[in-house]
């Protein structure tokens, strides 16, 4: 049977089912209250990133010629009322359940965030103090005297706005104080308050007649310069930082209670129309609520879990042996990234090692990773780094580091145009019995310290020639020794990575059509790419069953007559950010399984440098398998992917399976 349509759920739309998802974790009342605050402030903060990238580039096809745009799938104003739509109805079921689930959830607790409506006089005298001694000194007016004068709103900071006189009044709440003001306590309860409020109330005695309403604008976050290849492309990339700050307004959002004719000066002063105006709730920056404080001793959260040290490692002097014994692989945050940091940091130290390369795409901003690379320059090795200056919101931390090893004696080399290095690999040459000799590390995730005690990802320490032969000419290619590297068992974007999937898909739909097992088996964080949509959409008419576990963006339309029949696919979210990738086709009886850093999408097949890894050991290749498996059987944070992706949690009669639980209880009982 032939690919008779080809349907793609859009992609942005897509995201923000994804982010939806995040809503739906704050709304489980199984997750801890604190928790469910949590995932109330990881929704605010992606949707900021959301506009800040997403809508800045949809605005930017409404600038193309007219002509170019008609030829575009995308019609971009459609597409950005759609994208408002569905904005308007989550930020109505945030507000709902922030409104009618966790300020009563917190009332049961003794915990009671009250407005300026509910300041007992105790409360009114204290917040008329803070604000004297900490806020009024701090203030920012933006005051519209005449239609000459402009007022700036700068991008993601708090205002307070109001229409004093017939003019537009704003004030720009302090961002070096704490958003959340705890009262002292009374009658044994504890009192939490916003600032917002503390100067809502303070403002009533110069402007009596006025009720201010919160603000917040999003401005383009993207520096428009990846595909520029003339000058100082790291300097490039240092002179446009600051242009985040100015850029074109992608969004605004309003109190929804604020009255018409606020809303057209806003629109008037910073040149935007009604599709820009997203109304809100009365409070705005809810990533704010990662800080939101606990006075009680009570315990709302979910306790600290301590990752787990790998007992195979931990058995060996030295982690070069354990490697040398075998294949080595370490499941985040489960098990910890010490390991990880204390490789590099014996390499630093053994006199036999004699290079060290690495690629850092985001670096923790305190890293005891970065210190063992400096350490190892210190101690005469030859050090090579390659530094992604380019990923997006970490350019100036990693432009630091990058700063710093290059002091300190390391090789450096930074981004190149129009190509990201995402690709989290790490090469160590050592000299044994007078011969050099590669050790290989391969993950699906960051050489970062903080995020890998939050997200879940694979790595493969390996001393294997048939991968480190091929690891160390990924380098090559970084250090421009040679253009193409020649690859039989790695996959490497931009060069054998889409063709490779591509001959594995076909295979299992040759095998499907010889009435061989067939299947394929994909855990991703996005797929996009309609021509690996399209492959997989023939293997499924073929007879391939197509099992897909995929945390973000979905384009891929399962369950469709014709089309998409044998595709499942289910998306996971809970208490750490699922971030593996990883993809097993049946391969005729002999399975085959890789892990690496590349999504499926059209960036990561084409223009990222993405290395994804076989897994040649019997071992590891079970254990993983193990693993997947207990993920696509889940049955508490699993959600199944329909043609509209509605979100609907996954129900069975049988017992419950909670995947990422159920990993680290098996980590705990495999290194104890």
């Amino acid at each position: 049977m032939s690919l008779i349509s080809s349907e793609y759920y859009n992609r942005d739309v897509s995201w923000l089912r994804f982010n939806h998802r995040v809503l739906q974790e704050a709304a489980d009342a199984r997750n801890p209250l604190y928790e469910r605050i949590k995932f109330l402030a990881i929704f605010s903060s992606n949707l900021d990133e959301f506009f800040k990238v997403r809508v800045s580039a949809i605005r930017q096809i409404k600038q193309l010629d007219k002509g170019l745009r008609k030829k575009l799938i995308t019609k971009p104003n459609r597409l950005l009322r759609k994208i408002k739509k569905e904005v308007n109805l989550q930020q109505q079921e945030f507000g709902n359940i922030f409104k009618n689930q966790i300020i009563p959830a917190l009332e049961k607790e003794g915990i009671s965030l009250i407005d300026s409506t509910r300041f007992s006089e105790a409360q009114a005298q204290f917040a008329k103090a803070y604000y004297k001694e900490e806020l009024e000194s701090k203030l920012t007016l933006n005051y519209k005297i005449s239609s000459e004068e402009d007022i700036f709103i700068e991008n993601e900071q708090l205002y307070l706005a109001s229409i004093y006189e017939g003019q537009l009044v704003v004030f720009k709440i302090p961002s070096n104080t704490p958003r959340f003001i705890v009262f002292p306590t009374e009658n044994d309860t504890c009192s939490i308050t916003f600032i917002d409020d503390i100067l809502k109330h303070n403002f009533k005695e110069v402007y009596p007649e006025n009720t201010f309403y919160s603000i917040k604008v999003s401005r383009d976050a993207e520096l428009y310069i990846e595909n520029e290849y003339s000058g100082n492309l790291l300097q490039k990339i240092k002179d446009s930082l600051g242009n985040r700050k100015t850029g074109q307004v992608t969004r605004i959002l309003v109190d929804q209670k604020a009255p018409k004719n606020l809303l057209d000066e806003l629109k008037d002063e910073l040149n935007v129309n009604d599709t820009d105006i997203v109304l809100g709730g009365s409070y705005h920056n809810f990533k704010d609520f990662f800080g939101f404080p606990n006075p009680t001793d009570k315990n709302l959260s979910i306790p600290d879990v301590l990752p787990v040290r790998n007992k195979q490692l931990d058995a060996y002097d030295s982690i070069f042996e354990a490697i040398t014994e075998k294949d080595r692989m370490l499941y985040f945050p489960y098990e910890s990234f010490d390991h990880v940091a204390e490789l590099v940091e014996e390499a630093a130290k053994d006199v036999l090692v004699s290079k060290i390369k690495i690629t850092l795409y985001r670096v923790a901003k305190e890293s005891r990773l970065t210190k063992a690379l400096i350490d190892a320059t210190k101690n005469g090795k030859e050090v090579t780094v390659f530094m992604e200056a380019k990923a997006r919101f970490d350019e100036q931390n990693n432009i630091k580091w990058g700063t710093i090893l290059e002091e300190n004696g390391a090789k450096v080399i930074y981004s190149y145009p129009g190509i990201k290095v995402h690709s989290k690999i790490l090469s160590i040459e050592r000299i044994e019995n007078e011969k050099p000799v590669l050790y290989g590390y391969i993950g699906t995730g960051n050489f970062n310290e903080k995020t890998a005690t939050l997200y879940t990802d694979f790595c493969l320490m390996t001393k294997n020639e048939k991968i480190t032969s091929e690891l160390i000419q990924v380098f090559q290619v970084l250090e421009r020794e040679i253009i193409i590297p020649k690859s039989k068992k790695l996959l490497i974007s931009p060069f054998t990575t889409r063709s490779t999937f591509l001959e594995l898909i076909d295979n299992e739909i040759k095998n499907a059509k010889a009435g061989k097992e067939a299947y394929i088996i994909l855990k991703l964080n996005s797929i996009q790419d309609t021509k690996m949509i399209d492959a997989l959409y023939e293997a499924s008419n073929a007879g391939v069953k197509i099992d897909m576990i995929v945390r973000g963006i979905c384009c891929i339309v399962p369950g469709i007559p014709n089309q998409s029949e044998n595709i499942t696919v289910k998306s996971i979210l809970g208490q750490y950010l699922e971030h593996a990738r990883v993809y097993i086709f049946a391969n005729g009886g002999k399975e085959k399984l890789y892990i690496g850093s590349a999504d499926w999408m059209t960036r990561n097949l084409d223009h990222r440098i993405e290395v994804i890894t076989p897994i040649l050991d019997a071992d590891i290749h079970k254990k993983l398998r193990k693993f997947v498996q207990w993920q696509w059987n889940d049955s508490v944070k699993a959600r199944i992917m329909d043609a509209k992706q509605k979100n609907k949690y996954i129900e069975t009669d049988e017992k419950a399976i909670h995947a990422q639980q159920k990993a680290y209880e098996e980590l705990v009982k495999m290194n104890s």
